[in-house]
């Protein structure tokens, strides 16, 4: 077995982790809006 070969071989086996094309539109407009929803939930009780 060479060394492209081996890396190769490697390469397909995936262990379960995140898939390689990124998150979708969708997923980041949750993100942010979560991310909004904290800041005006921080700013509104007066803890920062």
């Amino acid at each position: 077995m060479t060394a492209t070969s081996a890396t190769a071989v490697r390469a397909k086996a995936r262990t379960g982790g995140p898939k390689d094309d990124g998150p979708n539109l969708l997923e980041h407009f949750a993100g942010w809006t979560l991310v909004v929803v904290l800041a005006m939930l921080v700013t509104q009780t007066g803890l920062l």
